[in-house]
């Protein structure tokens, strides 16, 4: 049995005075020549985010926020990984691995952690609850960096499976959006211990169907894939083909950072025209942060170069799927295209919500969890 450490999250004083020192010292760029978003995210807003990050945000208060949820390291593999563990009351719960994506974190999940491990003191039911699991993935906040590539999504499955069965639990479900619904895709695929998966970004592709002969939701769900490609697929083209080159500018400048992940949190959240009409902004600063203090823009881009073109797998989902399908997904794929990948028994049209489920509307991230495992046996 690997030793399994207990974490606190505990950024050195020098940190913090050296990220407001950088920030203080921006070169910054001229404006856009737009009077939108289009070019990338306003001057403007970049520069009254950054100001409140230097002078207003209070990283010491958010840490022990964040400190609140039980946090252990153990080793996988020859690779650190970071993970909290959330046991219920509730000695019944079933287990559920929850696992983020780019460019989120372990903080995606801080409103709904407590609801599905404690359902009784959030209005839920015993019945309800879950051992909540939710790990760092390798090379991002502060899991370990991968020396040697390999570290794909295939990989990252099994050590999460490894994990479980090394937290004890013979029977679990899993959870995901983003590269944690690839992973949890993929712990689908592999059977095992995992009864179940849930996923707020399924995989697949356009059907023959589709293409010749389309619905209305074929149709949207084309032109979500094409505005993707054309408009907005750039930072996957460079964080699958030079990881490396990209981190030395954003290891180096936190407004470099900032801007990388607030242009996606605009981009991929259901914001109405911005990004803190969907999130607060302590919270967003919150998931920079965790980038920034462990300076994982490069280790945590690498994913992209080891899996980006492997991304749909191989083989289909036999166990039973739920799905939450949000309107503001970055495409929101039709039933009929994630059934050839998924045993499907559950599906859920939300009403409002995008890219960033628990983060965005937790509330009803919670319920669809809660009522799709409350079908599993």
């Amino acid at each position: 049995m690997a030793s399994i450490r207990p974490f606190k999250i505990a950024a050195p004083d020098a940190d913090l005075v050296d990220l407001r020192r950088r920030i203080l010292a921006t070169r910054w760029p001229e404006a856009e020549a737009v009077d939108d978003w289009s070019q990338g995210i306003p001057l403007a807003y970049v520069q009254e985010l950054a100001a409140y990050w230097a002078d207003g945000y209070d990283w010491r208060t958010r840490e022990v926020a964040l400190n609140r949820f039980d946090q252990f390291i153990t080793e996988i593999d020859g690779v650190d990984i970071h993970f909290i563990h959330q046991r219920s009351p509730h000695a019944d719960a079933l287990p559920l691995i929850m696992t983020h994506g780019w460019p989120g974190s372990i903080v995606e999940f801080h409103k709904v952690i407590e609801p599905l491990s404690n359902p009784t003191a959030h209005g839920g039911k015993a019945e309800d609850a879950f051992h909540v699991i939710c790990p760092t993935l390798p090379g991002y906040g502060f899991s370990g960096k991968p020396t040697r590539s390999g570290w794909g999504i295939e990989r990252i499955a099994k050590a999460w499976a490894a994990l479980m069965e090394r937290l004890g639990y013979d029977r679990f479900g899993a959870q995901g959006g983003d590269w944690g619904s690839v992973v949890t895709t993929q712990i689908g695929r592999n059977g095992g211990k995992c009864a179940a998966i849930h996923v707020n970004m399924p995989l697949a592709d356009p059907t023959a169907q589709s293409r010749e002969n389309p619905s209305d939701d074929d149709r949207a769900a084309l032109a979500a894939f094409n505005h993707y490609r054309d408009w907005d697929s750039g930072y996957s083209t460079q964080q699958s083909t030079r990881p490396q080159t990209l981190g030395y500018g954003l290891v180096d400048s936190p407004v470099g950072q900032l801007a990388w992940i607030m242009e996606k949190l605009w981009a991929w959240t259901d914001c109405d025209g911005h990004p803190e009409n969907a999130l607060g902004r302590d919270e967003m600063l919150d998931n920079v942060m965790l980038y920034w203090l462990t300076a994982s823009a490069a280790s945590s881009a690498r994913l992209y170069w080891e899996s980006f073109r492997k991304i749909r797998g191989k083989g289909r989902v036999e166990v039973p799927t739920g799905v939450a399908s949000f309107p503001k997904e970055i495409i929101r794929a039709p039933r009929s295209w994630c059934e050839v990948n998924y045993n499907i028994t559950h599906w859920t049209t939300m009403k409002r919500g995008g890219h960033f489920a628990a983060f965005e509307q937790p509330e009803a991230f919670t319920e669809d969890v809660r009522t799709f495992f409350a079908t599993i046996g």
